[in-house]
């Protein structure tokens, strides 16, 4: 498939090269930036050397790209992907957003939360969290890739929810992300010296990714819910570690936890079911598409306790990418993403 990606001098772009190059089912085509344009994407990212020779296009050929293209993945700053989102599919091109336009079904949601007007509300998005929206990727046109902590916090809450196990009112999510989920650009908060030594909450009650876990959790449990989530920026470059509470509901038992976990993830490759006592780190995932689960049950607060740990950039985003693009087009869903994680 001849593949082209639309914002790709961030940080999930430069991964989406980096999973493309052993792709090989696809080839880029075209890459775009509005601020390099005309400049070579390996002197931008040297690492990329050897692998690719192309210069960046700009959004002024979006015509042109979606002519040469079989699917498109979007790598710009919420609010502008919808634009060229609704270019390419009026063209037939498939879609997939690694942003956040695309992943409310709900367009008013969209706006109270990143107040910008929605322009491609009737596009008929599927959100894409692969593993719990596999079917509906399958036959997709336009795919919002889900947020990195929304990743990881869904997979971890899913199968309790989905099995009715816990008080749906009681959920508090505490997530911690390393500094590249705060992307490329510069900023105080996510300085060498402000981050180094430091850890620190941020959007308490007010994180963009709130309502889309709520999205899907509701889904999942039939009624609507409303949780806490809290996230927190660490001083490493990449991983996510989000710690899960809930409420169990009078009567159920470990092994019924258990049992959720391994009804909806024990045949998916990439969600690593470690256990009930078990503790994922991100260091077990970095680099890899992989989402590691470890649960425990606190008998003394009547609480189940989950973690998971990711790759932000990966599962968290890119990695997340190219397997809802292999589903889409009818690929092993592990195409191009069989690297084992880095470590130490």
């Amino acid at each position: 498939m001849k593949v082209s990606i639309v914002g790709a001098t961030g940080y999930t772009g430069e991964e989406l090269l980096r999973i493309l190059a052993g792709h090989p089912q696809a080839e880029i085509i075209h890459i775009t930036s509005e601020s390099r344009t005309g400049a070579a994407i390996a002197g931008i990212y040297p690492h990329l050397n050897s692998f690719y020779q192309h210069t960046l296009d700009s959004l002024q050929d979006l015509d042109k790209i979606a002519a040469a293209s079989d699917a498109v993945f979007i790598g710009l700053p919420h609010g502008h992907a919808m634009a060229a989102g609704k270019i390419l599919a009026e063209a037939g091109v498939k879609v997939i957003d690694l942003g956040a336009d695309y992943r409310f079904r709900d367009s008013k949601v969209y706006e109270q939360w990143y107040k910008v007007p929605h322009v491609h509300a009737d596009a008929g998005a599927v959100y894409g969290l692969t593993e719990l929206y596999r079917e509906q990727v399958k036959a997709a046109a336009i795919v919002g890739n889900p947020g990195c902590y929304t990743t990881a916090s869904i997979l971890a809450l899913a199968p309790l929810v989905k099995r009715g196990l816990i008080e749906l009112n009681s959920v508090i999510i505490d997530a911690k992300s390393g500094v590249s989920g705060a992307g490329r650009g510069l900023s105080l908060n996510s300085h060498f010296t402000e981050m180094f030594e430091n850890l620190k909450a941020y959007n308490v009650g007010g994180h963009r990714h709130t309502p889309e876990i709520e999205q899907a959790l509701t889904d999942f449990a039939g009624q609507p819910l409303t949780i806490s989530f809290t996230p927190h920026l660490i001083p490493m470059a990449r991983g996510i570690l989000s710690t899960c509470y809930a409420s169990l509901k009078a009567g159920v038992t470990p092994e019924a936890v258990d049992e959720a976990f391994q009804a909806l993830y024990g045949g998916e490759y990439f969600v690593r079911l470690l256990g009930r006592g078990a503790y994922p780190a991100t260091k077990q995932t970095r680099g890899s598409n992989f989402c590691d689960l470890g649960w425990h049950i606190d008998e003394r607060t009547g609480r189940v306790i989950v973690l998971s740990a990711i790759d932000n950039l990966v599962k968290g985003a890119a990695g997340q990418a190219v397997q809802n693009f292999n589903v889409m087009f009818g690929l092993d869903e592990r195409t191009g993403l069989l690297q084992a994680p880095l470590y130490p």
